[in-house]
């Protein structure tokens, strides 16, 4: 089956994150609102039904202490003075019952004819005391919100006033106000909807219309992802690393509280710093970071046309570019050894010219020098450097000037034995200035040189190396330390300038030093102090 014709099968949503807060937030929105409808409802009953008590409550007060009624309390038969008294105010007041009456109850006056004379219902027992009493009573005419007042006649309680409202004209009332009510939860309903469409379409977007089982197995398995891998992994945002996996911490030695602070105070390697920070894309780099030689690729994440930041991997190259350096110098000796066959093929063929021309003495005498030339420049080797590897190196070296044209003169005062210092790292500084030096000297004018020096005692180990070449091509001799500089235009990918950066960190590990001696051409001068408690090799 083609990719073309491949589908990913994902299991059917439950609703998406969105989805599922939009709900939760309508049916909270809804039963909120019915919960305040409810409550604004009956605070305004409660407020209407207040607003009637007072009312009534004035009025009786108002009913009570009016002379007219203080005179008809006084007359015979006070009821038709007080029957007129009572529709006048009825009617410009707009309540539903006046009702003056005997200290027994007695009514004098009601808007119902029929039971004027008869007794009072409700309680008048406050008002007969001097009090105003205020109730909601159900009487003659229904359910009503009254106030009962004493009508006093120089101190004496002679007659009583009941003023009341029923309840259905208050219901009335707050019908009237319902519309209002009705349109203020309308209104609110419509913002709380716009604002959870406007919360729930952003989230959408957020979590890609994802749910929470997904969002939560995506989450697991990206974290398991992220901190199984075996290369290091980190998210670069803004100039600051947001988030690294353990091999990146490890990797690049970030402390406990990198996340949010800037690139450049996380103590990176230059070359490193600067490309993290610079955010350009970068395939398979080699870059040098304390003791770790690492291959770096980087480049921007993008989705929907937008740059949502920067992410880095990393992979410790260190003991494969030790191997590759050693390979190296293996396939230098292969040359060497062929260059040195093929001057002996020459040799060969001219001295069997010689014996058949008849001239053994001279083919003789023409061997036996080449022999005693190439076994003295073995001999002095072997016999001054007694580590294996690296008197190989030189060895090689030679072979590899000579092949150039080239003179590579290793000084009498060599004499080194390599204690204390591993030959592999003796193998990345030898080799890698020697062949900086020969590269340098080709670069030069004729005749073109390389010399070394070795010494060796209790102390530590100095390498010496210089060569004829035109010297440093820049005025900032700390610059050739760093990734990208180089004394030649590297012809394998992304590895141009690593050769003295990996000479800098087999020195900085051995706590030695190195000066450089601009010209004529240039002189390298390494000194790596004797590792204490480090045993000699024999």
């Amino acid at each position: 089956m083609s990719c073309e014709n491949m589908t990913v099968k994902r299991k059917p949503k439950r609703g998406s994150v969105a989805r599922q807060i939009l709900a939760l937030q309508a049916g909270a929105v809804a039963v909120l609102l019915l919960l305040g409808g409810a409550l604004i409802y009956l605070e305004a009953k409660r407020g209407t039904e207040a607003k009637a008590t007072a009312e009534v409550t004035d009025l009786a007060l108002s009913l009570a202490a009016l002379p007219q009624v203080h005179d008809a309390t006084r007359a015979e038969d006070p009821g038709p003075k007080l029957r007129g008294i009572a529709d006048a105010v009825d009617e410009a007041t707009g309540v539903d019952f006046i009702v003056f009456m005997d200290t027994d109850r007695t009514r004098y006056t009601h808007p119902n004819p029929e039971v004027i004379g008869e007794a009072y219902i409700g309680t008048i027992d406050p008002a007969l005391d001097g009090e105003v009493y205020t109730e909601t009573y159900t009487g003659t005419l229904g359910p009503s919100v009254r106030a009962i007042a004493p009508i006093e006649d120089d101190g004496e309680v002679v007659a009583l006033v009941a003023v009341g409202i029923l309840q259905e004209n208050i219901g009335g009332e707050l019908q009237r106000r319902l519309p209002q009510l009705l349109g203020l939860a309308a209104l609110v309903l419509l913002v709380s909807a716009a604002g959870t469409w406007a919360i729930g379409s952003r989230l959408h977007r957020q979590t890609l219309g994802l749910g929470p089982e997904e969002l939560t197995r995506m989450y697991e398995h990206h974290d398991a992802v992220l901190h199984s891998v075996r290369s290091g992994l980190v998210v670069i945002d803004g100039g600051a690393i947001v988030l690294a996996n353990d091999e990146a911490v490890r990797l690049l030695g970030l402390p406990e509280d990198y996340e949010g602070r800037p690139i450049a105070e996380l103590g990176l390697s230059g070359s490193l710093a600067d490309l993290l920070s610079s955010g350009r894309f970068a395939e398979d780099e080699l870059h040098v970071h304390g003791d770790a030689v690492m291959v770096v690729n980087q480049r921007p994440a993008e989705r929907d046309g937008r740059t949502l930041g920067v992410f880095a991997t990393f992979r410790d190259q260190t003991d494969f570019q030790a191997l590759t350096g050693e390979l190296d110098s293996v396939r230098g000796f292969a040359e060497a050894l062929r260059a040195q066959a093929h001057e002996s093929a020459n040799r060969m063929h001219a001295m069997v010219t010689m014996i058949e021309l008849g001239r053994a003495d001279q083919a003789v005498a023409f061997a036996t020098t080449e022999l005693e030339t190439s076994q003295r420049l073995v001999d002095r080797i072997v016999a001054r450097v007694t580590e294996p590897a690296l008197a190989a190196l030189l060895l090689g070296k030679s072979y590899q000037a000579h092949e150039k044209g080239i003179d590579l003169v290793i000084t009498d005062e060599t004499a080194a034995d390599g204690a204390g210092i591993e030959p592999r790292d003796l193998i990345t500084l030898a080799g890698n200035l020697i062949d900086n030096a020969m590269d340098a000297a080709l670069s030069g004018e004729p005749p073109r040189r390389v010399e070394v020096s070795i010494a060796q005692d209790e102390q530590g180990l100095t390498l010496t190396v210089g060569d004829s070449g035109p010297g440093l091509a820049t005025d900032r001799p700390e610059e050739i330390w760093t990734r990208d500089w180089s004394t030649k235009t590297d012809s394998r990918p992304h590895g141009r300038g690593l050769g003295l950066a990996l000479v800098r960190q087999v020195i900085d590990r051995y706590g030695g030093s190195v000066t450089v001696d601009r010209g004529p051409g240039a002189v390298f001068t390494v000194w790596l102090p004797r590792p204490e408690g480090r045993e000699e090799r024999s």
